[in-house]
């Protein structure tokens, strides 16, 4: 895919998937990744990820230079969470714009936020990472991580030119890294990577996706307590 595909592209919809029934795993448990605190929920949902997704990570931390690490910050979203987050940004977009039609709403809303009926979260196949130093201090990848289009002025686009040559040359060694180890890159937000969800079948040119939404497991509580949207997407 050439040209910026948004999550909200029919195309993504029509991907079948053909769950393979992989378990979410923990990425704490393995000790090589380091795990940023800042979307934790009282289930600790958010550190849980496919493990086929998993193993690609570890391949990709891997492969950077000496030094440097993955930081990573959420992976698995309960699907009643990412609605949340979904209409509550599409309520934003409407108040700021409310000459727009509802389905501009809704295309404008999934550069940030993915649609929860396909949102590659809810499967557990999509992570939001950056590059840190082995004391876990965040490189510069020209914004904040999860930092909106209107916020940022479309510098969250991966490929955004408003952007810093230091952000920029961070930015293509993280995609470098990811992008061997088997992960596509949603291209409106430069910290968002998935493996094996609709979006990844789609870029790819397979039949399918291997991973759909998925319920919270039985080892992790059924109650997760909503938290605010500080950060975004995905």
């Amino acid at each position: 895919m050439n040209e910026i595909v948004l999550m909200s592209d029919p195309r993504v919809a029509a991907i079948p998937v053909a769950e393979c029934g992989e378990r979410l795993v923990d990425v704490r448990r393995s000790g090589s990744l380091l795990v940023d605190a800042r979307q934790q929920d009282p289930a600790d949902a958010f550190a849980y990820l496919r493990g086929g997704v998993l193993d690609r990570l570890l391949k990709a931390q891997a492969m950077l230079p000496q030094g440097l690490r993955l930081l990573f910050v959420e992976g698995y979203r309960p699907p009643s969470l990412q609605r949340e987050y979904f209409e509550e940004y599409a309520g934003q977009l409407r108040v700021s714009h409310p000459e727009w039609p509802g389905g501009q709403v809704h295309s404008a809303a999934s550069r940030y936020v993915s649609p929860p009926d396909i949102a590659p979260h809810s499967a557990g196949a999509a992570v939001d990472l950056t590059l840190a130093d082995r004391s876990g201090r965040e490189l510069d990848l020209g914004t904040r991580m999860n930092a909106d289009p209107e916020e940022s002025d479309g510098a969250c686009y991966t490929h955004a030119h408003n952007i810093g040559e230091e952000a920029r040359s961070n930015r293509k060694l993280l995609g470098s890294v990811l992008t061997a180890a088997g992960l596509v890159n949603y291209p409106t937000e430069w910290w968002h990577w998935s493996f094996g969800d609709r979006y990844w079948a789609l870029a790819t040119g397979k039949a399918a996706a291997l991973y759909g939404p998925k319920e919270i497991p039985k080892e992790i509580p059924k109650e997760i307590t909503p938290r605010r949207r500080s950060t975004g997407e995905g």
